[in-house]
């Protein structure tokens, strides 16, 4: 419907095949053949084809291509003139295509502004609509943005794993974080107890609301922050060299270099990829410098399994313990999710590498040596005689464990 021109030669290129249809049909009852077949072959074009039996009922006007064992190949003036339509309609087709194109191109280029400024206003509209829709879908709340040095979310979630469909019941969890009374929280607590789950939470939250998002939250009071800087995980780099501590370490520099009393800073198990004394020495030092450098005073969520780091609560003001709390019910430890002032008083790590299905006598064996490393006394041989005396009662732990 746009050109008229091209619609009449593509109609006469897709109507050929009824035409061919009906050319055969007349030709059929012409000549007394009911054999005889219009089609097209690759080397001689549109041709009738009349079986052996039938050559001698051939009309004098059919001109013969080619002989074949099962019978001849003629043309006609009409298969001659309908063929070089449909060949021009197609050739004319083409150029016509092109031709249009490229007054499109044309006309699209001169009204370039116009077309960006159109798709940046409905990919904004896109993007609007999809935290409009998120939001009422699973009852976001509208964050508060403004001036002060607060962070401060009353029971946030996550807003991925609290879709996953076969997770446990998601636990809200509360934040508090300022420059002065409350600019570290220090969170230890088991493996597996959501610590990091609730830090990557925190800093989700706070992107959210940057980009103008409601939050998954009860409410959520948030200072401007000028970044977000986050040390997460494990990885070596090896096409550059790098080992896991070395990137570890890296990535830390650059927090402490270019953070502010204005970025929030999120920090996981800090100092494991070397020696647990130069892990513990490291992991103290950047918590210090991080509450004692005006420059780099940032809000800080720093996970770790370094008990020793929660004396630090007691030397700074501006440093608060935190413990994700579990619940112990025999030789099982039920999470609870749910981050509370505090210390945690052990990591668990024996209970989770029995459910994850470590064999029976190295479970015992670790239990053996925690409780000899715990009272400091090893024989010569290497054996836990401690342990032995009072050895844990691990070998019950189930393979599976319970969560809620």
């Amino acid at each position: 419907g746009y050109n008229a021109e091209l619609d009449e030669v593509r109609a006469l290129a897709a109507e050929g095949h009824q035409w061919l249809a009906n050319y055969q049909a007349s030709e059929q009852a012409r000549t007394g053949i009911p054999k005889l077949k219009v089609k097209h072959v690759s080397t001689f074009g549109f041709v009738i084809e009349i079986p052996k039996g039938s050559v001698a009922l051939a009309p004098a006007n059919y001109e013969r291509r080619q002989t074949l064992t099962t019978g001849e190949r003629y043309t006609t003036p009409e298969l001659k003139e309908y063929e070089r339509k449909v060949l021009g309609a197609q050739d004319r087709a083409i150029a016509l295509e092109q031709t249009l194109y490229r007054e499109l191109l044309a006309s699209a280029a001169a009204k370039t502004s116009e077309i960006q400024t159109t798709a940046a206003a409905l990919g904004e509209l896109d993007v609007l609509l999809a935290f409009a829709d998120r939001a009422l879908a699973a009852g976001y709340v509208r964050p508060t943005v403004d001036e002060s040095d607060v962070l401060s979310i009353k029971d946030g979630r996550h807003p991925i794993i609290e879709q996953l469909p076969d997770a446990e019941p998601f636990v809200p969890n509360s934040t508090f974080l300022n420059g002065t009374t409350d600019q570290i929280h220090l969170i230890t607590g088991p493996n597996m107890a959501g610590k990091s789950t609730y830090i990557r939470q925190v800093a989700t939250l706070a992107v959210m609301a940057h980009v103008g998002s409601w939050v998954p939250a009860a409410e959520m009071r948030l200072g401007v922050l000028d970044r977000v800087f986050t040390r997460i995980g494990a990885g070596d780099d090896l096409a550059r060299g790098r080992s896991t501590f070395l990137v570890e370490m890296q990535e830390t520099a650059n927090i402490l270099n270019n953070a502010t009393p204005r970025s929030l800073v999120i920090l996981d198990e800090i100092g494991r990829g070397t020696s647990t004394f130069d892990g513990i020495s490291i992991a103290w030092s950047v918590a210090e410098y991080l509450h004692g450098k005006a420059e780099a005073k940032a809000k800080t969520l720093f996970a770790t399994h370094y008990h020793e780091l929660t004396d630090l609560a007691d030397r700074f003001a501006g440093i608060k313990n935190y413990t994700v709390k579990v619940k112990e019910e025999g030789n099982r430890i039920v999470f609870l999710r749910r981050i509370a002032p505090g210390v945690a008083e052990k990591s668990f790590g024996i209970h989770v590498g029995a459910m994850a299905g470590l064999p029976a006598e190295v479970v015992k064996r670790a239990a053996e040596i925690l409780g000899n490393l715990e009272s400091n006394e090893i024989d010569v041989d290497g054996k836990a005689k401690a342990a032995r005396k009072a050895r844990r009662k691990l070998s019950e732990i189930p393979g599976q464990m319970t969560f809620f």
